[in-house]
Formats: structure tokens, sequence, C-alpha cells
């Protein structure tokens, strides 16, 4: 009985691992790989699952949303839209001119 409910959990790792996104920053670090290394453990726990499960579904993102006063601190309201953008940018390798980063413009 032990042994099909720890085929399902690797089963179902396995299904998480294969649909885990590409990280186009770091192609080196590859978490599916850990993760599928990881459904072949004998003591591979539901916690773990659910852990990698939680994970890929942004669960804690949800649970504690950001509020507008973290997202836009007064000092400088527009830092994490231009850091969102400038990784949206490099991930398609668009650069900024070499001017903007001389002046610090954004």
């Amino acid at each position: 009985m032990a042994s099909k409910g720890s085929a399902k959990l690797a089963q179902q790792l396995s299904s998480i691992a294969g649909k885990w996104p590409r990280d186009p920053f770091r192609p080196h670090l590859l978490l599916p790989t850990f993760l599928q290394s990881l459904a072949k453990h004998p003591n591979l726990t539901p916690e773990a699952v659910q852990a990698a499960q939680a994970l890929k579904n942004d669960q804690v993102k949800i649970q504690f949303p950001l509020s507008d006063k973290i997202l836009k601190p007064a000092s400088v309201p527009m830092h994490y839209d231009r850091l969102v953008e400038g990784l949206h940018k490099s991930a398609q390798g668009i650069g900024r001119p070499w001017w903007k980063v001389f002046f610090g413009i954004w």
C-alpha cells in the first residue's frame, strides 16, 4: 500500500516538475531537474509535493498580497514598475541605451 502512495506522490511531483516554467535569466539552475530527482527519493512526503505545488501556483502571493504602500514607496514610487519592465525587456534581449545608463534616465 505504501508503495502505491509513494508512486502516486512521485507521479504528482514529476507532473509539477514538467509544468515548471523555464527561467530565462538562470538557465543553468534547473529546478525541474531537482524536482524530478526528488520524485525518485524513497522518503518523499505529501508535504514536499504540496510545497512544490504551492510554489508553482504562487499561493503565498495570493494569500498575502502586497499593499500599494510597499509596491510604491514614497521615496521612489516607480522603482518596482521599472524593475519589472527592465526584467521583461532583458528577457527579450532589449537593453537600455548607453546614454540612459550614463545619465541615469529611465
